[in-house]
């Protein structure tokens, strides 16, 4: 049921946009009724978060290699799960039309999906760390600023578009992490 839900809010948002999705629709669309959908969540606001925090994590889980140092890993992982956001139809639209909604997590705060990535790419630091690909620091702070980093890229990718290109943006992104992460003389990887 909960899936249904999600993936009835799916659709509305990549449809209408975060603001125009109301519970009312969603539970149309999933084939439940507004009880229902209130049962779980008690108003449109955590229904996206929740929405938002399952499709991230669907793209970031598939994004990081499973073989290969953590660095090099790490660096895919961040590039790919950049371009893969930057192309995900949700994020698109809320990029598009909800615009004002995200500077709260880019001026403001730090959200559920942000923590979670500093998480994730904390402990991917740690493994480099001890597999000698990544270089000294606190983890934490390292993957907080590779967080900046590729979100820079993400949000900001439409505006240099005529500058850098997605095949370029992706590049110059890997140069980024990877001149960032190496341990003094490594070899780079991009």
């Amino acid at each position: 049921m909960d899936v249904a839900i999600l993936d009835a809010a799916r659709d509305c948002v990549a449809e209408f946009g975060v603001r125009r999705t109301t519970l009312t629709e969603v539970a149309r669309r999933a084939g439940v009724s507004r009880p229902t959908v209130y049962r779980r969540w008690p108003d449109t606001g955590s229904l996206i978060a929740d929405l938002l925090v399952r499709e991230l994590r669907d793209v970031v889980g598939h994004a990081i290699p499973p073989g290969g140092s953590a660095r090099a890993r790490l660096l895919d992982g961040i590039v790919i799960g950049a371009d893969r956001i930057r192309t995900n139809a949700l994020f698109t639209k809320i990029f598009r039309t909800d615009t004002d909604l995200m500077l709260t997590y880019v001026f403001g705060r730090l959200g559920r999906n942000q923590r979670e990535l500093i998480l994730l790419f904390a402990a991917v630091i740690r493994e480099g760390q001890r597999d000698g690909s990544i270089r000294d620091g606190d983890p934490e702070q390292l993957a907080t600023m590779l967080l900046l980093i590729a979100q820079s890229a993400v949000q900001s990718a439409g505006m240099v578009r005529d500058i850098l290109d997605e095949q370029h943006l992706d590049a110059e992104l890997a140069r980024a992490i990877d001149g960032y992460l190496i341990p003094d003389g490594a070899e780079r990887l991009a």
